[in-house]
C-alpha cells in the first residue's frame, strides 16, 4: 500500500472524528470512548498494513 494512501486515510479519519466531536452533541464520556475506539482501530490497521501484526501471530504463549 502506498504511503500516500496511508496518510490520506489517517487524515480522513482525523477529520471525520473532529467533525463528530465538534458537531454532534454527546456526553463527554461517550466522546472519550468513541475517540479511544477509533484510535485503537486505526493503530491496529496501521500495524496490519506495515506487517507487524502478522509477525505477532506466530508468537506462542
Amino acid at each position: 500500500m502506498p504511503l500516500l494512501t496511508i496518510i490520506i486515510v489517517i487524515l480522513v479519519v482525523g477529520v471525520i472524528l473532529w467533525l463528530i466531536n465538534s458537531y454532534i452533541p454527546m456526553q463527554r464520556t461517550i466522546k472519550g470512548i468513541l475517540n479511544a475506539v477509533v484510535i485503537i482501530v486505526l493503530v491496529l490497521w496501521l500495524l496490519n498494513v506495515f506487517g507487524i501484526l502478522d509477525s505477532l501471530q506466530n508468537i506462542r504463549i
